[in-house]
């Protein structure tokens, strides 16, 4: 047997918090070794936090990292684990984004990052230099290129994230070269539905290349980012643990390294494959150390779970939409948390609450992520409410807005809104020579006294101003500029209506809240206007979503979006289909030009509207295309 034991370890940095950063590495540093953990990991750009963007191009803050490194390894000289982290590393004019091996008080090598995503919300080639497959670099005496580390226990390589999501990434040459344990660092966002396809990425990889494959994620929000932490153990193939998600802290497992080698023996497929590398190809050097690693004679040979070596343990699964809802929230309360926190700006939270489905999730949102921040129950003194109605506001949402507010016990504090009506309105009247404002700008007028109030109060108060509007509203431009547009941060900004109401049932089965029973009693509009009801002046809220599924995220034309609805809505007149999909595609075009204005929002989902991290459109752009 040769036993070690891994520790997956997940922290939560701040970006060019480069000291604290370190102090915190160095904590759990210290619990790993105490552990007798015999390689322990950290998260992608741990050091100077993830993503850093253009701070790079500042040479003080990459040379900072580099010092903390130096910190790190002298700090952990005594310990005789083998470390893992990332930071960012410059060589004459490149920057790479870097996995480093400490081992013993020395800084044994530095693996740059390969596959820099340049998509979504990544845009890594902007800065930084892609490794490539035998580069053999310096950085002040250290190597850094394409290398393994050989230790007592065996060969360690190192990756950094995006290097495992694709098939040819350097993990194959690494292990044809004799790697057997394989730790990729990652700082991968959250979003819905990317556990499953990670879990099962990494797993294939593990499989394809008969490897031991240690994966560590880093946890918290940074900027509109929330990151979910959490980890994973695959021994060629077969998961060996799951780190808790959403929680810093350090998880750990013990692995067989000579199971690995038995398997590679046994897999003809494989080993054919190797092989033709050693004819045909070229081995990754390996660096070898002397220095005795973390004892691992007394580590208890690891044994399956429950009862049975040839069967899993019985368990009940949660629904995949229970998980799916749960990590929403959490991810949603982890991005308002660390928002509050890491920015340093705030004293309190507000938000304007309409007794509506969009503030309702968001106050309900903000009450969690208070629990957090004032480290317990007592939310009053963080979070405060406003309601500021006008003759549209209805007693259903009132009722609805002062009662979740009594059971959650956040002062609810009215203020109207009317005599502010009446003035603006007299005054938009006279800036157009005596002629009558239209029905939308009376209603604009509304939600922009309420804004102004709110960042009025936000001022004073030093509070975080929490925007409330919802994915769907923002696509079609069904908010007002100015207005509920704005806030400090966009919570819900990209959580589609019917993802909003899905939570709120969510929460209301947990919780029991009559609050959210009442609100979802009552018919969803924005209260402007007399008897205003939303999904009469827009179209039935699972049908604009499909559309800003299918022409936002699956980019269909209007034609095909309608055919599309066809098959999701059978029961729908098709020619009425067809309008809804037309109505859709102009309202979005013509709303871009509102939401590239909209406050930061927090990404939680495969489609966000960003034009600075998600989906870069055009904001003055004609649609004539579209047919």
């Amino acid at each position: 047997m040769r036993l070690v034991k891994l520790g997956v370890a997940s922290t939560n940095p701040t970006v060019g918090a480069v000291r604290s950063n370190t102090d915190a590495l160095l904590a759990l540093a210290a619990a790993m070794a105490a552990e007798e953990v015999t390689v322990g990991c950290f998260p992608e750009q741990s050091l100077g936090g993830y993503p850093p963007e253009d701070l790079v191009q500042w040479r003080a803050f990459v040379a900072a990292q580099r010092a903390e490194l130096e910190r790190f390894a002298a700090a952990t000289a005594s310990h005789r684990t083998v470390f893992v982290l990332g930071l960012t590393i410059g060589v004459d004019g490149a920057l790479f984004n870097v996995a480093a091996v400490v081992h013993g008080g020395r800084i044994l090598g530095l693996v740059p990052k390969e596959k820099l995503p340049t998509y979504n919300v990544f845009y890594e080639a902007r800065t930084f230099s892609r490794g490539a497959p035998y580069l053999a670099l310096e950085a002040e005496g250290v190597p850094l290129g394409d290398q393994l580390f050989g230790f007592d226990f065996g060969v360690l390589a190192v990756e950094v994230c995006e290097d495992a999501w694709s098939p040819d990434g350097p993990m194959r040459r690494r292990c044809f070269s004799g790697a057997e344990l394989v730790v990729n660092i990652s700082a991968s966002p959250y979003r819905v539905g990317v556990v499953g396809t990670r879990r099962e990425m990494l797993a294939t990889r593990s499989a394809d290349n008969q490897a031991t494959l240690v994966y560590v994620n880093r946890v918290g929000g940074q900027d509109g980012l929330v990151f979910d932490g959490g980890g994973y153990v695959f021994q060629n193939g077969r998961r060996v643990l799951e780190a808790p998600r959403f929680r810093e802290g350090f998880a750990t497992c013990i692995v067989d390294l000579d199971r690995t080698r038995r398997l590679r023996v046994e897999n003809t497929t494989w080993r054919s494959d190797w092989e033709a590398f050693q004819r045909t190809g070229r081995p990754v050097p390996v660096r070898r150390s002397e220095a005795p690693t973390a004892e691992r004679s007394a580590l208890p040979y690891p044994v399956a779970p429950g009862e049975s070596f040839f069967l899993p343990p019985a368990e009940s699964p949660p629904s995949p939409r229970e998980e799916v809802l749960d990590d929403l929230l959490e991810a949603l309360t982890l991005g308002v948390v660390d928002y509050y926190r890491k920015s340093r700006a705030f004293r309190s939270i507000g938000v304007a609450l309409s007794g509506g489905r969009d503030s309702m999730l968001t106050l309900l949102v903000a009450w969690l992520a208070a629990k957090r921040v004032a480290g317990g129950d007592d939310v009053a003194a963080v979070l405060t409410a406003f309601y500021m109605p006008t003759r549209f506001s209805a007693a259903g949402t009132r009722g609805a807005a002062q009662t979740i507010c009594r059971e959650i016990g956040v002062p609810l504090r009215v203020v109207p809104i009317e005599d502010a009506f009446e003035r603006e309105t007299e005054a938009a009247r006279a800036m157009l020579a005596g002629a009558e404002p239209d029905a939308v700008t009376l209603q604009n007028i509304q939600a922009r006294i309420r804004a102004a109030r709110m960042w009025n109060w936000a001022n004073t108060a030093g509070a975080l101003f929490l925007q409330t509007g919802d994915m769907s509203e923002k696509a079609v431009g069904y908010t007002t500029v100015g207005g509920d547009l704005e806030g400090a941060l966009s919570v819900i900004a990209n959580v589609p209506k019917t993802v909003v109401v899905a939570l709120l049932e969510h929460l209301h089965a947990r919780y029991g809240f009559e609050g959210i029973r009442e609100c979802l009693a009552t018919e969803p509009g924005p209260e402007l206007a007399a008897e205003q009801a939303a999904e009469a002046e827009l179209m039935p809220f699972p049908v604009l979503d499909a559309c800003l599924y299918l022409y936002a995220g699956e980019k269909l034309a209007p034609a095909e979006v309608a055919r599309a609805l066809a098959a999701a809505f059978p029961g729908e007149d098709e020619a009425r289909l067809r309008q809804w999909a037309e109505r859709f595609a102009g309202m979005f075009s013509r709303s871009i030009f509102k939401w590239v204005q909209s406050p930061l929002a927090l990404h939680v989902g495969t489609l966000d509207l960003d034009r600075e991290r998600a989906l870069q459109v055009p904001v003055v752009e004609w649609d004539e295309w579209a047919g």
